[in-house]
């Protein structure tokens, strides 16, 4: 049994943006500070890896949004209100969750 596209892209929606969430708290509240507060980044060479796969994973999550405003119908300004979500921390989750809340459908037997 196939998924119908919207449920689809409501899945791949709900994955991008936990996904960019959790991406965007290491950012701004592990890499930044440990870059301009503690100067490890020079040393931890690794971390250069959390700002780069946000730049992409935000990429996705902007088509996505897109992706899933179309599909739905949304209005302009709900889609722009997604994509900004990736840039807050924590709104992705909330905007996660109204997406899901409003547009999934009722799980029955």
């Amino acid at each position: 049994m196939t998924q119908a596209p919207s449920h689809a892209a409501l899945t791949r929606f709900r994955l991008l943006a936990i996904l960019c969430g959790v991406n965007l708290l290491l950012l701004v509240f592990g890499y930044m500070p440990a870059k301009h507060i503690f100067n490890l980044v020079d040393s931890n060479q690794w971390m250069v890896f959390i700002p780069i796969a946000h730049g992409y994973l935000y990429i996705v999550y902007i088509l996505t949004a897109l992706q899933i405003g179309v599909q739905k119908r949304m209005s302009f300004i709900t889609i722009i209100a997604l994509i900004a979500a990736g840039t807050i921390p924590f709104a992705s989750f909330i905007a996660e969750r109204k997406v899901v809340n409003r547009y999934s459908a009722p799980q029955g037997l």
